[in-house]
């Protein structure tokens, strides 16, 4: 069993059948992907790809149409939501800026051809900061997203050990393993074996959500479910744990 912060609808075997298809929920039209599967209950999630709809083999389209019409103020709401929601991208090239712990860094290139990441929209030049990558000077996109991918994780690191140090001595729990992950829909999970995984993406974001993320997959190291029990757990660690969970559902 593995608790995360977002959880999938329908989980089945390998699927059969995936298309594109579009229906109208309350005089809207909505794309959808179908995909077929050995299941025996339709799914529904809602992501930075849309609605996907997981069915049996067995139902017919115009069954699985009708359910849609049934669920279509939880459809289009939910995708409202997702459209709605901050979306952090990224462009693969040099003098673009990089969000890390919630400030813009610029990938740049020195006098002598060597890559730095330098810290913009600062009050004074005395605040500036540098971090040297001892790399040659690029142009390739994917020699970019290379270098930045690779500075990326490697904050990830240093930054997600450091505060799952932090909470885990706040919980009393020994210090867990921890996994980066490249999950589209989760910010982080815990398995029933200790192993914290979160989203190499959280390092882009402010350090309160961060630690938000950590805190909560760290509580499962003792309530494995979203109980009250855990969300005390949580609270007692992360007082102000509502008020950036709401913050963190906004941004996709």
């Amino acid at each position: 069993m593995t608790m995360s912060l977002f959880q999938s609808t329908c989980v089945g075997r390998k699927a059969q059948k995936r298309e594109v298809r579009r229906v109208t929920l309350n005089d809207k039209e909505v794309s959808y992907t179908l995909k077929r599967r050995s299941c025996n209950a339709i799914g529904m999630k809602i992501d930075c790809d849309g609605l996907t709809v997981s069915a049996p083999m067995r139902e017919t389209l115009s069954w699985i149409e009708s359910v849609l019409q049934e669920r279509a103020n939880w459809v289009l709401k939910n995708l409202g939501e997702w459209e709605n929601k901050e979306s952090i991208r990224l462009v693969w090239e040099e003098s673009a800026t990089f969000p890390l712990l919630g400030e813009l860094w610029k990938l740049e290139a020195t006098a002598t051809g060597v890559m730095k990441m330098t810290q913009v929209r600062l009050k004074t030049k005395a605040e500036k900061r540098q971090l040297e990558l001892p790399l040659p000077s690029i142009v390739a996109t994917h020699e970019v997203e290379k270098v930045v991918m690779e500075w990326y994780h490697r904050q990830a690191r240093i930054c997600f050990s450091e505060r799952i140090a932090v909470f885990a001595n706040k919980l009393g729990v020994p210090q867990p393993q921890l996994r980066l992950s490249n999950a589209k829909t989760q910010w982080g999970s815990c398995d029933v074996r200790g192993i914290v995984h979160l989203n190499w993406r959280l390092i882009q974001l402010s350090i309160s959500l961060v630690d938000y993320v950590v805190a909560h997959e760290l509580s499962h190291l003792i309530e494995m479910n979203h109980s009250s029990a855990f969300w005390k757990t949580v609270e007692s660690i992360y007082p102000d744990y509502l008020a950036i969970r709401n913050e963190l559902k906004r941004i996709r």
